[in-house]
């Protein structure tokens, strides 16, 4: 045997532990479940959605950029990323139906038409709504489709408190044939996720606490749309628990508030949500809530940073317990998940705008006590 056949030999075994993804290596998961990489190179990757012919759509923040993943080798799995729009203002939030690719921009909703023929060049969109508020703070969105068709639109508040006039701090419908508009959730401060429910259609999302009031409060909150209308309780009251320190309720609206359904530890960061319906995890997950806990800017020790669910009658707190831990390595992150997307093999994606990466979540009962 060669020197040279020796180094080589030394090398692949090595590389193993060289070039091992702490994301992965460190993720902490309930027994049978795993997490492996699914796709990298989608930049400041934030909401995902197929498309009818298989390709994944990505929109990001800060990169400005919407991606489309295609399937390069025809095995069935996107894997070649391509940017189909740049320039855009935040377009964080994208859904996709009957062809079409809508696009959230802050102040605009843009739609690409008929997306999947004309992917290496879709043209200039046409713009649907031109007339949400421009704010950059909070103005990102999260976008998607009702079950009677209307677009769901938050528009968060321009701070981190304050006052302001309707539309902010609101979840709006809006019916794109009609250009008809609803105010469903009223007291959001900042929602980037939410979810209808399988079974009731009702809306159940995430909305980020407000900052400045220590490590410890407010509570981050999961909310769920008993009727049109309801107030959230912001700027007055946070995590249906907490009286705001600079803006005090009038005393008739005090009753109105609607209480959480689940409060998270401060600053943790809810993003995206998600209600399993696949059939590849255990029972107990089954309309299970999936959340998405992005993460700490501000706090003295970071906090979130993990996937979280709320198992449908399993305790208080809406029973809620840790899914994925361990993508903080000591107060460096490893992964900032955004948002799900179901995989038709019954799996879950999660978006990673720190890293610009793609995981799946699977689960297999034969890795069960390995």
């Amino acid at each position: 045997m060669t020197l040279g056949r020796i180094l080589i030999i030394s090398l692949a075994m090595l590389a193993p532990a060289v070039f091992a993804d702490p994301a992965l290596t460190q993720a902490r998961l309930p027994e049978g479940f795993k997490l492996e990489l699914y796709l990298d190179g989608v930049e400041n990757a934030r909401q995902m959605a197929w498309g009818d012919e298989g390709t994944l759509f990505v929109g990001s923040r800060k990169a400005g950029k919407v991606h489309a993943v295609t399937d390069s080798n025809g095995d069935g799995e996107p894997d070649q990323v391509r940017v189909l729009a740049e320039g855009l203002f935040l377009p964080s939030g994208i859904a996709f139906r009957d062809g079409d690719l809508y696009v959230a921009a802050v102040s605009q909703v843009l739609v690409y038409r008929d997306v999947e023929s004309r992917l290496t060049n879709p043209g200039e969109p046409e713009v649907l709504v031109d007339d949400l508020p421009s704010d950059a703070h909070h103005g990102w969105k999260y976008l998607d489709f009702a079950p009677d068709g209307r677009l769901v639109v938050p528009v968060g508040a321009p701070c981190n408190i304050c006052n302001p006039e309707e539309p902010y701090a609101t979840i709006l419908a809006i019916d794109l044939d009609k250009g008809r508009r609803e105010v469903l959730a009223r007291g959001v401060r900042n929602s980037v996720g939410f979810d209808f429910h399988p079974q009731t259609g009702q809306l159940w999302f995430s909305d980020n606490g407000r900052d400045h009031m220590g490590d410890d409060l407010p509570p981050d909150e999961i909310n769920r749309l008993e009727k049109v209308g309801d107030h959230f309780g912001y700027p007055y009251w946070h995590g249906g628990e907490v009286a705001d320190p600079e803006y005090v309720a009038p005393e008739a609206m005090k009753t109105r508030f609607v209480d959480p359904v689940a409060r998270l530890q401060a600053h943790v960061a809810p993003l995206g949500v998600h209600f399993y319906q696949g059939e590849q995890f255990p029972a107990r997950y089954r309309n299970a809530l999936f959340i998405a806990e992005h993460g700490s800017w501000n706090r003295s020790s970071k906090v979130g940073y993990l996937i979280s669910a709320l198992i449908p009658g399993d305790g208080d707190n809406g029973g809620y317990e840790v899914v994925v831990d361990g993508w903080l390595d000591g107060q460096t992150p490893l992964v900032r998940p955004v948002a799900f997307l179901p995989h038709p093999d019954g799996s879950l994606l999660i978006s990673d705008d720190y890293k610009g990466r793609i995981y799946r979540l699977s689960y297999n009962p034969g890795d069960a006590g390995k």
